[in-house]
């Protein structure tokens, strides 16, 4: 998959797959806090990676969970020096918490704008993000990649659908007994 350059044209490649390579910038990573995982509270922690063309894309690499004592102590992982591969798939955006304050800079963060975050780094950014996933990832990082599923369910559709065309039905009954068939009634009493 070749990544979209531009905003318009990334929102045709969100939730495919992506596979690219590149360098980590890894004094440029910032840790996502307050995400959850399996009911633990820590971090996402997002790393750009350099492409071969000099633009960076934002990796949401995996989870850490975060020390009970000291909420600003980040857990060891591992971050690969030189040429590596990641795969993953395409989102908008990292994952995002409602935020009361300005925008926040630092390591540790609520969220990141992307464009916002590209003038702070001083990089150019694509306009899209990849959500890593354990294809191609070394085992051995100490992140936690258990993202959950994109809902893609249509049966609760369904039964919305049956359930609106449930009430239509009721509409139309109570239409004709109300404004047609009881009129008739009476008058022929």
């Amino acid at each position: 998959l070749d990544l979209a350059r531009e905003p318009q044209a990334a929102t045709a490649q969100w939730s495919r797959k992506a596979a690219v390579d590149g360098v980590w910038l890894a004094d440029l990573t910032v840790y996502l806090d307050n995400r959850p995982m399996g009911g633990r509270p820590g971090f996402h922690v997002v790393t750009p990676l350099l492409l071969d063309d000099g633009v960076a894309v934002l990796v949401q690499r995996g989870w850490l969970p975060r020390d009970a004592t000291d909420r600003t102590r980040i857990a060891p992982y591992r971050t690969d020096a030189g040429r590596v591969q990641v795969a993953g798939r395409v989102a908008p955006s990292t994952s995002r918490l409602y935020d009361l304050g300005a925008a926040a800079s630092g390591t540790i963060r609520q969220n990141l704008e992307l464009a916002d975050f590209a003038r702070e780094a001083r990089r150019t950014l694509l306009p899209l993000v990849i959500v890593q996933d354990d294809t191609g990832a070394t085992s051995t990082d100490g992140l936690s990649r258990q993202w959950p599923q994109p809902a893609s369910d249509v049966h609760k559709h369904y039964g919305y659908a049956f359930q609106w065309f449930g009430l239509s039905a009721l509409a139309t009954a109570l239409y004709v007994w109300f404004q047609l068939i009881r009129p008739r009634r009476r008058a022929a009493h």
